[in-house]
């Protein structure tokens, strides 16, 4: 056995069958009695993990039904949206010599409403696919992440006038590159969006280093966030302004949070009205 003849602890999960034929998932876990005398003998334990595992079955299918819902958010509901959209515009053009300025508003509306629909799907779809991949972490350099999602951003600074501040010496961590890309571009294009009209914004990115992890903080001078409206800020479908002040259907904070999640982390908020926004992304170190 490996933990005889190489002293190290043997662990794993096999599907036994008993006595009256059923079948049993357990965990067996062995180690030596004593490193420095191997012929002493080994300890085993084992543990039956049956409802783990029949619990992780469910969440399988679970995620395999939300991967054919996104299948279908994307293909089968977007297109009779497009089709909604474009022959209410077609309506518009054919008939707008006919129609007064109030009809024409409606069909603005309904119009409006089948885009903001069809961006929904999408954010929804978005939401889905985070942690999908079936990729594993990989050591990443949280500075090449940063300078991506600057880049990404390129047009908004600039129509923005805004200022984006990047700390240097960010560390590497363990985690998916293309996630952590979205996280940080979904928090600095929300600062450049959620501006203060009086000023162009300001945004920060510094990092500090704590015990077992490196926290990230995403600084800006924007409209702020009120105290009680923090604890339901990265729920889905969350919007705390009106489409008419600002767009977006209140879903890229949602991914924000599953994204830290789904990297080992976690995200919040310090935030007041009229004074700006922090957001806080805790990531684990390498080890």
């Amino acid at each position: 056995y490996p933990v005889i003849e190489q002293g190290r602890v043997f662990e794993d999960e096999l599907l036994m069958r008993r006595g009256d034929g059923s079948d049993i998932w357990v965990r067996i876990v062995a180690h030596l009695v004593d490193e420095k005398t191997p012929e002493l003998g080994v300890v085993w334990a084992a543990e039956d993990v049956s409802k783990r595992k029949a619990l992780e079955l469910d969440i399988k299918r679970s995620n395999d039904e939300l991967e054919r819902f996104a299948y279908v958010a994307s293909h089968d509901l977007r297109q009779p949206l497009r089709m909604v959209s474009s022959y209410l515009m077609l309506l518009d053009r054919r008939l707008k010599e006919r129609l007064d300025e109030e009809e024409r508003q409606f069909i603005g509306f309904a119009v409006d409403g089948a885009r903001r629909m069809d961006r929904m799907i999408i954010d929804l779809l978005e939401y889905s696919r985070v942690g999908r991949h079936g990729m594993a972490r990989e050591v990443v350099s949280l500075a090449g992440v940063l300078s991506q999602a600057v880049d990404n951003l390129g047009a908004a600074i600039a129509e923005s006038a805004a200022e984006v501040t990047v700390a240097p010496g960010l560390p590497q961590i363990l985690g998916h590159e293309s996630e952590l890309v979205r996280l940080f571009q979904n928090l600095i294009g929300n600062a450049i969006k959620f501006r203060a009209p009086d000023r162009p914004p300001r945004v920060t990115v510094e990092f500090a280093d704590m015990a077992r992890e490196w926290v990230v903080a995403v600084a800006d001078n924007g409209i702020g966030i009120a105290p009680e409206d923090h604890a339901r800020l990265f729920a889905i479908f969350q919007r705390l302004v009106s489409h008419e002040q600002y767009e977006g259907n209140g879903i890229g904070l949602a991914v924000c949070r599953k994204i830290c999640e789904n990297n080992g982390g976690r995200i919040w908020v310090e935030s007041r009205i009229g004074t700006g926004s922090t957001f806080l992304v805790a990531l684990p170190k390498l080890v």
